[in-house]
């Protein structure tokens, strides 16, 4: 991912420290007592590298997401942001993974960029169709906004959002700085999602670090973790699992966690620092990728 990425000798200076909550959080977490539903996974499930590690050596491109489904129980499905998939491919999908896999699909470019949510009913109706069809594999779909959607245009986010089947529920991501630089008009944003049951996105960039505004919508953390492969990822973890931790005790219900590396070739290994932590903190039992024995793992850095 190269949005909000910097220059290595720049990672030094940065603060990744993690903001304190936002207000609305006390609204949203409520102190029910569930057993949470939590889903870790990468972006890609296609990575060459990732042969002879996670993968047999010898794996197949058309084995891949069903070895990937065996490693991760979700999945960044990014593809769907170029292009709606077919009933072939919703059906492949289905067989090819995991019976408890899911996939959470990013909308389209010509709904959320091209046409800025603006006449884009039909798109829109296709797109919702195809991703119900996958039935229980259907995580937590994501509309990414444009950067350059503003907060002006947050009542035609709202009619945007009407839009959606009842029984679809979303999380947004914002990146336009202006969303994050006004209290009340972030507070209106959060206000709306919540009473249409939607999520926010936080995403955790070097460069960006507005847009880790750490403000939940409804009791539903989507996180997008982008890793720089410095030293400084593993103090990044350790501070998100302790929030996380915080978040759980407070009634969070979902957590749908994504890792990003360069190339995300290093993704399984910072997915299992990740897992490792959440499971020791937070007394979960998620499981980790298996590594084929020749890979040392933490020794990245």
């Amino acid at each position: 991912m190269d949005y909000g990425k910097i220059a290595k000798q720049a990672l030094e200076k940065t603060d990744f420290s993690l903001r304190t909550d936002n207000i609305f959080n006390a609204k949203v977490l409520k102190n029910t007592i569930n057993k949470p539903f939590i889903k870790v996974g990468c972006p890609v499930w296609s990575v060459k590298e990732w042969n002879g590690k996670v993968y047999p050596n010898n794996a197949k491109t058309q084995d891949l997401l069903k070895l990937y489904s065996q490693q991760f129980n979700t999945i960044e499905l990014n593809v769907t942001h170029y292009q709606i998939p077919s009933d072939e491919t919703i059906a492949r999908w289905q067989v090819e993974s995991a019976d408890e896999f899911t996939f959470c699909p990013k909308f389209p470019q010509v709904i959320s960029h091209d046409k800025i949510l603006l006449h884009v009913e039909d798109f829109t109706e296709e797109f919702c169709r195809q991703i119900l069809k996958l039935g229980s594999k259907l995580g937590l779909p994501f509309l990414q906004l444009a950067p350059y959607f503003t907060p002006k245009q947050l009542p035609i986010l709202e009619k945007y959002l009407k839009l959606l089947p009842d029984n679809l529920k979303i999380a947004v991501e914002f990146r336009h700085e202006d969303w994050f630089k006004n209290e009340n008009i972030w507070s209106e944003t959060l206000a709306m999602l919540y009473e249409m049951g939607h999520a926010t996105v936080i995403t955790d960039v070097a460069g960006r670090r507005d847009v880790v505004h750490q403000s939940l919508s409804v009791p539903r953390a989507f996180i997008r973790w982008i890793g720089n492969e410095h030293p400084s990822d593993y103090q990044r973890i350790d501070e998100w699992v302790q929030r996380i931790k915080v978040w759980l005790e407070l009634g969070l219900q979902e957590l749908w966690l994504f890792i990003h590396t360069n190339e995300n070739i290093n993704s399984p290994e910072m997915a299992t620092y990740w897992i490792q932590q959440l499971n020791d903190q937070c007394a979960l039992k998620i499981e980790s990728p298996k590594f084929l024995p020749r890979v040392e793992q933490m020794s990245l850095f």
